[in-house]
C-alpha cells in the first residue's frame, strides 16, 4: 500500500514474472497458459469445469460482462488452452495498428485479468512476451508502457516498393488454405526478391512489414543490457570533464581503445596496443576507410567470398572496387583460387564464415597466410565471432600475421547496430592514413557511446551479457534446428556451431525444384522475412535461404519455419 492506501501494481519490471534488467529474461514457450482452470479462466467460487459453466469451462454468470473496455477484449474470443497468445496477438496488432502508441501506459495486470475474469498469470506472461520482443517495457511505479511499434500493415493501394525492381508493384498472392485470416498477406512489389539490381535491398526488406523477421544479423536486441549501460552511462557522466565534451582524436577515446585492446586478448588472442586501434562506426565504415587505402595503393580489385555478405560486398564496390569471386566449400575460402584470380586483397570472415557457417581449415589457414606473406593483404571481417555454442574458439587470423591482416570488429552482432560502433586495427605502414581518412570522414565517434561502452567491457558486464544471449541464442537456434526438421523435410542446415543464423539448402529434395527468390516471396507474402541464399552469390549455385535466429521469441521461430514450409509446398517447380 501506498501513503494513499492505494494498492501498487507490479510492472513487467517489478513483477516476479519479468525482470527489469532485459539480460535476465527468458524465453517465452509456447506451451498451455498457466491458470486455475484448464484454460487459464478464472472461474467463479462455486462453478465447476461442466457444472454451471460453459462447455469449453468459461464462466457463465447472468448479468456479467466477460470483457474489458481496454481494447474492447473479450476473453470469449480467446481458443480454449491459448488465452495467453490470443491476448499477445491482441495487443501486439493494437501497437502495429496505432490504437497504442509508443507511450501508452498498459492496464495493470491484475486489473486486466479481474476484468477478462483469467488467472493474473495469462496477462503476465502476454506482458513478458511483448516485453521480450521489445514492444513494451516496465517503468517500475510507472507501469508498463509501449516503447516500440512495428511498421504500420501496408496498405494494397500503396504497397512498398524496391529499389531498381522492374515492373510496378501489385499485392502477392492470397495465403494457402489454413493461414490465419486475422494476418492478411504482405503486399509483395514484383520483382523484389529477384531482381539483378541488388543495390539497397537489404535496407528495402528491413522497410518492408512483415509478423515474424528471420533476417540473418540481426541479435537479441530485447536482450540488450539497459540497466547495466545505464549505470555504466550515469558513473561516465559523473566522471567526465567538461574537455571531454570537446573535439577529441578521431582514433578514438584512449579508454575504448585500450578496452577494446583487453577484449580482443582476453576473447579473440589478438595482443595489440592501444595506438593500433582506431575506433569506428561499425564494420560497414571500416570496409569504406580500408577501400580508401587500398585505392591509393593501387589496389582496384578485392577478392571476396562466393557465397558471401552482399553488404559487405556492396560496401566495396561502392567505393569503386571490382569485387572477384573465390569459392568456400567445406574447409573454406579456396587459398588456389585465390592465388588464380590475381587480386591482391581479400574480405574473409574466417572464424564463422558468412552465410555457410564454416571455419577456415588449419590447412587453408597457413595458404593464407603464406600468399599474405607474398605481398597479399588480409581484410579480416571478424563479425560474429564471440557467438559460439558447440566449437572451440577460432583465434583470430590477426593474431597470427599482424603484418599483413586488418582487422575489423563491432559490438552491433552482440549489443546492437545501432550504436554505431566498432574497431580497426591495420598493418603499421596504414596506421597514419587511416587516422587520417576518418579525420575527414566524420572527425571521429561519439564520445559518451564509447566512453560507456569502456565501462562495459572494463567492469566485465560486457562479458556477463555475452554469456547471457549465448544461451538465449543457443535455445533459439535448437528451435529452429527442430522446426526445419519438422516443416522442411531433407532441407540441410549448415552453420550451426556458431553464429546467430543458419544456412539451409534444399538439394535432393522438392526446394531444389523452386528459386528461393520465389521462396522468400512466398514467405514474405504469408508474413515471413528471410534472405534467399542467392542474394549473397556472385555466380549460380543450390538454391537456399539464410534464416536468422538470434531476434524472435521461440514460438515465432517455429511459427516462422512452418508458414515457409507452407510456402514451399505451394510453390510450382522454376521452370
Amino acid at each position: 500500500m501506498d501513503a494513499m492506501g492505494r494498492s501498487k501494481e507490479p510492472s513487467v519490471e517489478g513483477s516476479k514474472t519479468a525482470v527489469s534488467d532485459a539480460t535476465h529474461t527468458t524465453d517465452a514457450t509456447d506451451g498451455t497458459d498457466g491458470a486455475d482452470g484448464a484454460d487459464g479462466t478464472v472461474r467463479p467460487a462455486g462453478t465447476a469445469s461442466g457444472a454451471g459453466g460453459a462447455a469449453d469451462g468459461r464462466p457463465s454468470r447472468p448479468g456479467a460482462s466477460l470483457g474489458s473496455d481496454f481494447l474492447q477484449l473479450d476473453i470469449a474470443d480467446a481458443p480454449p488452452g491459448g488465452r495467453t497468445a490470443w491476448l499477445v496477438d491482441r495487443l501486439r496488432s493494437a501497437i502495429a495498428d496505432g490504437r497504442l502508441p509508443v507511450g501508452t501506459r498498459l492496464p495493470a495486470s491484475r486489473v486486466l485479468a479481474e476484468e477478462l475474469r483469467v488467472t493474473r498469470g495469462v496477462v503476465t506472461e502476454a506482458y513478458r512476451r511483448l516485453s521480450e520482443s521489445g514492444q513494451i517495457a516496465g517503468r517500475g511505479r510507472g507501469g508498463t508502457v509501449v516503447v516500440a511499434a512495428p511498421a504500420p500493415p501496408a496498405s494494397a493501394s500503396a504497397p512498398p516498393t524496391a529499389p531498381s525492381a522492374s515492373g510496378p508493384p501489385s499485392a502477392s498472392s492470397p495465403p494457402a488454405a489454413g493461414h490465419r485470416a486475422s494476418h492478411p498477406p504482405t503486399p509483395v512489389p514484383d520483382a523484389f526478391f529477384a531482381s539483378p539490381h541488388r543495390d539497397g535491398l537489404v535496407d528495402a526488406l528491413r522497410g518492408l512489414p512483415c509478423r515474424i523477421d528471420l533476417s540473418p544479423g540481426v541479435p537479441d536486441l530485447a536482450a540488450f543490457p539497459r540497466a547495466a549501460w545505464l549505470r555504466a552511462e550515469r558513473a561516465v557522466l559523473a566522471a567526465v570533464t567538461p574537455a571531454d565534451f570537446g573535439y577529441g582524436s578521431p582514433q578514438g577515446a584512449a579508454a575504448l581503445r585500450r578496452a577494446v585492446v583487453g577484449w580482443l586478448a582476453r576473447n579473440r588472442g589478438i595482443r595489440a596496443d592501444p595506438e593500433e586501434v582506431v575506433v569506428v562506426a561499425g564494420v560497414a565504415q571500416a570496409l569504406g576507410l580500408l577501400g580508401q587505402l587500398l585505392r591509393a595503393d593501387g589496389v582496384d580489385r578485392v577478392a571476396v567470398e562466393d557465397p558471401g555478405s552482399l553488404g559487405a560486398r556492396q560496401q566495396l564496390e561502392y567505393g569503386g572496387h571490382t569485387t572477384v569471386p573465390v569459392p568456400v566449400d567445406a574447409d573454406g575460402l579456396d587459398i588456389d583460387a585465390l592465388r588464380v584470380c590475381g587480386a591482391r586483397a581479400v574480405l574473409m570472415t574466417p572464424a564463422h564464415q558468412f552465410p555457410t557457417g564454416v571455419v577456415l581449415d588449419g590447412e587453408r589457414r597457413r595458404e593464407l597466410l603464406r600468399w599474405a606473406a607474398e605481398g597479399g593483404v588480409v581484410i579480416e571481417d571478424d563479425y560474429d565471432a564471440e557467438h559460439r555454442y558447440d566449437r572451440p574458439p577460432v583465434p583470430a587470423l590477426r593474431s597470427l600475421l599482424p603484418e599483413r591482416v586488418c582487422y575489423a570488429g563491432s559490438v552491433s552482432k552482440l549489443l546492437a547496430p545501432a550504436l554505431r560502433v566498432g574497431w580497426l586495427l591495420v598493418p603499421p605502414h596504414l596506421r597514419d592514413a587511416l587516422v587520417t581518412a576518418k579525420r575527414y570522414a566524420d572527425l571521429g565517434n561519439g564520445i559518451l557511446t564509447q566512453l560507456v561502452l569502456a565501462r562495459l567491457m572494463d567492469s566485465g558486464e560486457l562479458e556477463r551479457h555475452l554469456r547471457h544471449v549465448r544461451r538465449r541464442h543457443r535455445r533459439r537456434r535448437d528451435v529452429m534446428v527442430r522446426a526445419v526438421e519438422a516443416h522442411l523435410p531433407g532441407a540441410r542446415v549448415h552453420g550451426a556451431a556458431a553464429g546467430l543464423h543458419l544456412m539451409v539448402t534444399f538439394a535432393g529434395t522438392p526446394g531444389s525444384r523452386v528459386r528461393d527468390t520465389d521462396l522468400a516471396a512466398a514467405a514474405l507474402a504469408r508474413g515471413v522475412k528471410a534472405h534467399p541464399l542467392s542474394w549473397h552469390r556472385l555466380t549460380p549455385g543450390p538454391p537456399g535461404l539464410v534464416l536468422g535466429y538470434a531476434a524472435g521469441a521461440a514460438h515465432e521461430i517455429e511459427e516462422g519455419i512452418a508458414l515457409v514450409g507452407e510456402a514451399l509446398r505451394t510453390l510450382p517447380a522454376a521452370a
